[in-house]
């Protein structure tokens, strides 16, 4: 057994469900899981005689974030098609990103993953939906083993290619039959379903206009089989609502609930355009949306009625997508992001700081169907960071902590605890070597543009 002291917290921030906050906060963990939290002058004795015990005075110690939505392999092609909208974008990138092997999935995902780590990630859910020259779903979670990122890998699907009406080129669209084959391998190889699970698989067709009817149906049907959770794009853009009129007769959601695609086990990426009636259905039904701010004002795409779904009681997390359509993964960012366009929405009270914050943990926890995860409590698992206060970034807030997190400009962790392991510390990543792993990154990425 190991067990982790921190103590002497400027601030610690639990998420709890009383939203509490604690001045001079402290913590103990055993192992993966945390055992106490509370004021640093109510500490047991034995706890500071733990294994490890880092005193956080002027940090910030919260629980890390949750990322729901991501494609991890686009950290390859950042900065591409720039002036581009969504069809257009995709159309320019599918060529290529047919040109990556499992070595590029591998590479880039430990790429993007220690991108995400650095901003405070600590659970990320990441969206893997063409597998060219034998890559596979394996590649990435390979990746997230060595990292030490807590990951649901949705194992995405492309059937619907341009010869039959989808967006995709045939080239990178696979058999509906070998997608579902290979789906149930993956699950059976590496979902784990107890608390604390570092690994869980998600089944995910990629999006109305690149898979079939029949697909979605069937893929539904497998991931309920396994009690495993579902995941697709859904109302991103007005070119995807048209599309799904002219193809389907119906709007996005409509859709989406015709063929089974609502539940408390499904959550959709984007939905910037549902309305009144659709959000009251994903109230009704449970099922989650990924929030996707930067991606969403990257490609013009629209902004999401969040405040709504959040009155209307939707599960909702955040998600960094891209990092092609953000061209970044910062989870602190996303947040900070979220909270400002629902202010050019519906004014300056529309989210606030700590709504963001939530949104971005017990949200995010919520959509991937965790209860494990997301807050500092006793029972929860030990996945907590800390941000150092005396950042140049913070100078002039620290009368705020939260305030400070959210208003000023993101930066990145000084300490990040991930199923009780230290994987950041002083704000170097502890698990990989970055300089190497970032060189290789760069030459793959030059081979599949050019």
């Amino acid at each position: 057994m190991t067990t982790l002291f921190i103590h002497n917290c400027r601030l610690l921030i639990t998420m709890n469900d009383a939203g509490e906050t604690i001045v001079n906060g402290a913590l103990f963990a055993r192992d993966n899981k945390i055992e106490w939290v509370g004021s640093s002058a109510d500490a047991l004795p034995e706890y500071h005689d733990a294994d490890r015990t880092i005193d956080a005075r002027d940090k910030v110690v919260l629980p890390g974030l949750v990322n729901t939505h991501h494609h991890l392999y686009q950290t390859l092609t950042r900065g591409l098609a720039p002036n581009e909208g969504l069809f257009n974008w995709l159309k320019t990138l599918y060529p290529i990103w047919a040109r990556m092997d499992g070595e590029a999935i591998y590479i880039s995902g430990l790429v993007g993953m220690a991108e995400l780590i650095l901003s405070g990630c600590t659970t990320a859910s990441d969206h893997l939906y063409l597998f060219p020259n034998g890559a596979t779903l394996d590649d990435e979670i390979r990746a997230a083993q060595e990292i030490g990122l807590r990951f649901h890998a949705a194992r995405g699907s492309m059937s619907l290619g341009e010869s039959d009406g989808g967006l995709p080129p045939d080239s990178v669209v696979e058999d509906e039959d070998a997608i579902l084959h290979d789906s149930r391998r993956v699950i059976e190889a590496y979902h784990d379903p107890l608390p604390q699970a570092m690994t869980r698989i998600v089944v995910a067709p990629c999006s109305p206009f690149s898979v079939t009817p029949d697909l979605m149906r069937a893929s539904a049907e497998l991931a309920r089989f396994y009690g495993v959770t579902m995941h697709t794009h859904l109302a991103e853009t007005r070119d995807e609502e048209a599309f799904c009129l002219a193809e389907f007769g119906h709007r996005p959601a409509d859709y989406a609930e015709q063929l089974g695609w609502v539940g408390d086990d499904v959550w959709w990426a984007h939905s910037v355009h549902v309305n009144e009636a659709e959000i009251a259905t994903m109230a009704r039904t449970g099922t989650g949306a990924a929030h996707c701010p930067c991606s969403n004002m990257r490609l013009a795409s629209g902004i999401a009625p969040i405040r709504q779904m959040m009155d209307a009681q939707v599960r909702v997390g955040l998600g960094v997508d891209g990092s092609a359509s953000n061209d970044g993964s910062h989870m602190l960012n996303e947040a900070r992001q979220a909270m400002l366009l629902q202010r050019v929405l519906g004014g300056e009270r529309a989210m606030t700081g700590e709504e963001a914050l939530r949104l971005a943990t017990r949200g995010g926890a919520a959509v991937l169907g965790r209860d494990d995860i997301g807050q500092l409590a006793a029972g929860m698992s030990a996945d907590l960071i800390a941000f150092d206060l005396n950042q140049l970034a913070f100078a002039g807030a620290q009368h705020d902590p939260m305030a400070a997190l959210l208003f000023c400009a993101p930066q990145t962790v000084d300490l990040s605890v991930i199923n009780g392991r230290i994987v950041v510390e002083d704000g170097e990543l502890r698990t990989v070597d970055l300089p190497p792993i970032i060189e290789r990154h760069n030459q793959i990425s030059k081979r599949i543009i050019n």
